[in-house]
């Protein structure tokens, strides 16, 4: 399966076509044959609006699992609440995506279940909104097999999302099975999918080109952040041109000619 919009909309009509119905962590239970769309959100917002925006145009809502502790993106910012709220008014849900590594590696089960409650809440305060489902960061074999069971969130890696569902997952860009082949079996009765839309475009791109284009993006980001943070920039740095500083602190031209 290529890892292009193209791609993952027939994804979704192969699941009509074999009678999925599309649920959520909360209304699974309701019909027998069924599939969980996931989404975490590990890079980018952005990309997950589009996501969001294809899913929305054919029929489909799904849940999109975002972090509080990351580098990449910033919730409560302005751009950041604008991509949860336009998410939000396609029809998904917006759940937490809980790093436990952000707390060191001695946390305790009641510890991990506490700070995703105070991170849940904080996330509902952003959002005005109640936060009711959870999945995990890069989960360490101890929360795997934990099974935690958390007041009022539903946690999207409990043992009835992998034990009663066929789970499916294009973690690292590389569906660990074989998805299409799986859904057209129609052997399993409930699907749980978890993709990310980190790794879909409009043309097919390898690993390498993703990664490089979101690094060299970047810079475009912090450019605009900038001029909107500082009167005159381009008196200062015009837009083709872009300095970063090296170990031995010498500048390295890029030019980023017709990017603007």
């Amino acid at each position: 399966m290529e890892f292009t919009y193209r791609a993952y909309r027939d994804l979704l009509s192969l699941l009509r076509e074999q009678g999925y119905a599309f649920r959520n962590y909360h209304n699974y239970e309701a019909v027998c044959r069924c599939v969980i769309l996931r989404h975490d959100i590990d890079n980018s917002l952005s990309q997950a609006v589009k996501l969001a925006e294809l899913e929305a145009d054919a029929g489909v809502c799904s849940t999109y699992f975002v972090l509080l502790r990351t580098d990449f993106y910033n919730v409560a910012a302005k751009a950041g609440q604008e991509a949860l709220r336009r998410i939000q008014a396609l029809g998904h849900e917006i759940g937490l995506h809980f790093d436990e590594a952000f707390y060191g590696p001695a946390l305790k089960p009641d510890e991990i279940i506490q700070n995703i409650i105070k991170e849940s809440s904080l996330l509902a305060a952003l959002l005005e909104t109640a936060v009711t489902t959870v999945s995990m960061h890069r989960p360490s074999r101890s929360s795997l097999e934990a099974d935690y069971h958390i007041p009022g969130i539903v946690n999207s890696y409990g043992k009835t999302f992998f034990q009663d569902f066929k789970y499916l997952s294009d973690s690292r860009r590389r569906w660990r099975e074989p998805a299409e082949e799986i859904i057209r079996s129609g052997e399993y009765e409930r699907l749980h999918i978890l993709t990310h839309a980190f790794w879909y475009h409009e043309e097919e791109k390898d690993i390498s080109q993703t990664v490089g284009d979101f690094i060299r993006l970047a810079n475009q980001e912090r450019y605009r952040q900038m001029a909107e943070n500082i009167t005159d920039i381009e008196s200062i740095l015009g837009k083709g041109e872009f300095y970063c500083e090296s170990g031995h602190l010498s500048a390295t031209l890029f030019s980023l000619d017709g990017v603007f």
